[in-house]
């Protein structure tokens, strides 16, 4: 059964949260501070959190931050204000995907399931993508730079072999939402561009000292065959 960790301050939400998804058939453990949340994720094997800003004793990004120097539990960040910089801030730190606060729990499920899939997609051969000097395993979800080996959530991951599957070519926006995100782009958006960036910032340069990862304004996304 899959494990979720749903850490938020708000008891009734939380026990609200614990029925519907209970009654879609995960096993849920709850904290309601930063400090408990972090204690218990390291404790026990889960399969996903989901982690509020908001929270008291540890805030939710501070909880992020130390899970990702040990951990790549996926993580679904809520913000009450539903602001922007703190959607972007959670996704810079290593979130998988992001929900303001109000919410429906169906699409809270529903943005559960596809980051899930994304962490246990199932691969057909070849296992291993390589273009110039980068290497991805898709048997093992594991990346290698000239050698050096890189650490990316599941999200930059799927991203990622989305990209360098069509090396060279540009990949639409909407096709990297459908595809990795598990929903249709949203014109203000910014959930992409920030996973895109943490992937450039992670990645480094390419062989010729420009970015691997370039944009095609109002398309998509190119990944650079050999850095030409």
């Amino acid at each position: 059964m899959t494990r979720l960790l749903v850490v938020d301050d708000d008891v009734e939400l939380v026990a609200l949260l614990r029925e519907y998804l209970e009654g879609e058939g995960f096993a849920v453990a709850a904290a309601h501070d930063g400090e408990a949340g972090l204690r218990v994720a390291s404790e026990g094997a889960f399969d996903l959190a989901v982690l509020d800003v908001m929270l008291p004793k540890l805030g939710g990004f501070d909880v992020l931050r130390r899970l990702r120097e040990r951990s790549s539990l996926p993580v679904i960040m809520l913000s009450a204000r539903g602001e922007e910089i703190d959607r972007v801030v959670g996704l810079e730190l290593g979130a998988d995907d992001y929900m303001p606060k109000p919410f429906s729990p169906r699409e809270l499920v529903a943005r559960i399931r596809a980051v899930l899939r994304r962490g246990h997609a199932q691969i057909s051969p070849p296992d291993v993508l390589a273009v110039g000097d980068l290497e991805l395993d898709r048997g093992t979800r594991a990346v290698r730079v000239a050698g050096r080996a890189v650490a990316l959530t599941g999200t930059e991951f799927s991203i990622l072999e989305l990209l360098v599957r069509d090396a060279g070519k540009v990949v639409r926006r909407d096709t990297v939402y459908r595809e990795v995100l598990g929903r249709r782009a949203a014109s203000y958006e910014r959930a992409l561009d920030v996973h895109v960036s943490n992937l450039r910032r992670k990645l480094g340069p390419g062989p010729d000292g420009g970015d691997r990862i370039k944009t095609v304004r109002g398309l998509g996304y190119l990944y650079v065959r050999s850095g030409g």
